[in-house]
């Protein structure tokens, strides 16, 4: 709440709102008027005031959208006075915010407090439509400036490449600044302006890196958004990205759309996997297995099933002719990662046969040329079972 003394004659003459509410109590003892919500507080108030007693201020992108609002609250339109506080901040908007990338995402940043007005007056939509076909123009400037000719005939990269970075996608740490709301509906018109996958992915590496570490409430949605954002094509994120995201989405219980996502993506990629990233800490009960099995097994699953389909048997989803279908040395590469990971699994006391067999069998029989490494694995586990079985005896007896 703002109160203000109504003798300001100069803001009445500007605001259709101040003016109907001193119209509203022109027979009555009121000297003063109290504003509820108003957009920016008592801060911004005063630079309307300024504006409207001629008293010079710098329009900029840190307050045009706190500015742009509170005009709009008070209604300090052409209607009441030339070139007023609306349409300053408007032609601002337009003429100099708009045709800035970074400039936008400053103005995104000061619109997160004014929601939901910032909304409605298409401040948050403006700049997020600017910031798509901004980038999505430098990145076609920079396509084209990395095909120029020099006059030897030799391809080279111009100077405006360059100074704008790696192909021009300098404005992916600046996005990392944004709430997740705002950066989701960024990163969809990017997608929509035909922005390139890789760089999608590497905003959103970005973000993660910087949001994640904070530990915040909102770490879940956080997670679920980026999930959501992951462009459909494989190798656009690094797949050690894609095993920590999750894990978080284990230990935050995500939703089951979105940790079935992250399985189903890194199954299509899992021969590119390494050990580590198999080894997904158990967070549930006392007496699980020390690590995730049944998230592993899935994985594995969407990798063995990889253009697939349910009427054809489990072998014919490795046929050669079949263009999804994992590789042959793919296939074994896989095979290789199991079987270590099933060594490493084999020591848990805790590790039921059902679920080692589990692992174990997940691949097909061909999908292994040596077994050394499956019966090093075997043994390890039997040898488990034998102290098991011997520390029960000496118990019972």
């Amino acid at each position: 709440m703002l109160c203000f003394s109504i003798s300001q004659f100069p803001l009445v003459s500007r605001s259709g709102r101040i003016r109907r509410i001193v119209a509203e109590h022109r027979d009555s003892d009121i000297s003063k008027v109290e504003l509820l919500n108003l957009p920016g507080g008592a801060e911004t108030f005063e630079l309307a005031a300024k504006f409207c007693y001629g008293i010079n201020f710098e329009i900029t992108s840190s307050n045009v959208a706190q500015l742009f609002c509170v005009s709009d609250y008070l209604e300090m339109t052409e209607e009441y006075s030339k070139d007023n506080l609306a349409s300053r901040t408007e032609e601002y908007l337009e003429s100099i915010v708009c045709k800035n990338l970074e400039m936008c995402v400053q103005v995104l940043k000061q619109s997160e407090i004014l929601l939901p007005l910032a909304d409605e007056l298409n401040i948050i939509g403006r700049c997020i439509d600017a910031i798509a076909s901004k980038a999505c123009a430098e990145q076609i400037a920079s396509s084209f400036s990395r095909l120029e000719y020099s006059s030897s005939g030799r391809l080279h990269m111009s100077r405006q490449v360059k100074s704008s970075g790696d192909g021009g996608d300098w404005w992916i740490e600046d996005l990392s600044v944004l709430r997740i709301d705002l950066y989701q509906r960024v990163m969809n018109a990017m997608k929509c302006r035909g922005v390139r996958p890789e760089s999608i992915g590497a905003s959103l590496v970005s973000y993660a890196e910087r949001e994640l570490t904070k530990r915040s409430e909102h770490e879940q949605t956080i997670v679920e958004t980026i999930v959501t954002l992951l462009p459909v094509e494989n190798l656009v994120v690094p797949i050690s990205f894609l095993f920590g995201l999750l894990r978080r989405a284990v230990i935050l219980d995500t939703s089951v759309s979105c940790r079935l996502d992250l399985e189903r993506r890194l199954g299509s990629q899992l021969d590119m996997a390494t050990l580590d990233d198999l080894l997904i800490p158990s967070f549930r009960h006392a007496g699980d297995t020390l690590f995730d099995i049944d998230t592993v097994h899935r994985i594995l699953v969407n990798f063995s099933q990889q253009g697939g389909d349910d009427s054809e048997d489990e072998e014919s989803v490795f046929e050669c002719d079949s263009p999804h279908s994992p590789s042959q040395t793919a296939m074994f590469k896989v095979a290789k990662l199991v079987d270590s990971y099933l060594a490493e699994i084999a020591p848990d006391a805790n590790l039921d046969l059902s679920k080692f067999l589990l692992i174990a069998e997940a691949l097909p029989p061909h999908a292994r040329t040596l077994h050394d490494g499956l019966y090093r694995a075997i043994d390890l586990y039997l040898k488990v079972c034998c102290y098991k079985k011997i520390l029960l005896t000496l118990v019972v007896t």
